[in-house]
């Protein structure tokens, strides 16, 4: 059944850190960090944006589809699990209009990253990269996050009826 009308979502997502593990955000490694502690590639971003387009369409979270507890996401490719949750949107009849992401860490600075996150979300959800907004924060010191401990993503989206 078709959507009628656009649709708001919102997700989030933290991990902590883990050495020895490569930081996968939004599809791109960032060097000289250490990764985050997930079942999957620990790609928070597009767990995040994942939950949002989900919630957005009324189709349940990130853990009803792709379950820590399953072996086949073992490891996963978080960008295989964004196509297949567009996949699932426009199934119900929706796609994409916009996305805003604001990944909250102290350390890495994202900025010379941005354009790359941008273009690697744009390019599985087969949008314009104009159709995506990535921010990075901090958390000015505060909490776990702002102890570097890890990082927290909010992600809100816009779907629009096919």
């Amino acid at each position: 059944m078709a959507a009628a009308v656009p649709r708001i979502g919102f997700g989030y997502d933290s991990h902590v850190f883990e050495e020895g593990r490569p930081l996968v955000l939004g599809g791109v490694a960032i060097p000289g960090c250490a990764g985050l502690k997930a079942h999957s590639d620990g790609d928070a971003l597009i767990h995040a944006l994942i939950d949002a387009m989900l919630g957005a369409a009324a189709l349940g979270d990130i853990g009803a589809h792709f379950p820590d507890t399953d072996a086949r996401w073992k490891g996963a490719d978080s960008r295989d699990l964004l196509a297949r949750t567009a996949a699932l949107v426009e199934k119900a009849g929706l796609r994409l209009g916009n996305a805003d992401v604001t990944v909250i860490c102290q350390k890495p600075r994202l900025r010379p990253f941005i354009d790359a996150i941008r273009e690697s979300l744009a390019a599985v959800l087969r949008v314009e990269p104009s159709a995506i907004s990535v921010k990075g924060k901090t958390n000015e010191g505060m909490d776990a996050v702002g102890r570097s401990e890890g990082l927290a993503v909010h992600a809100a989206v816009l779907l629009l009826p096919l």
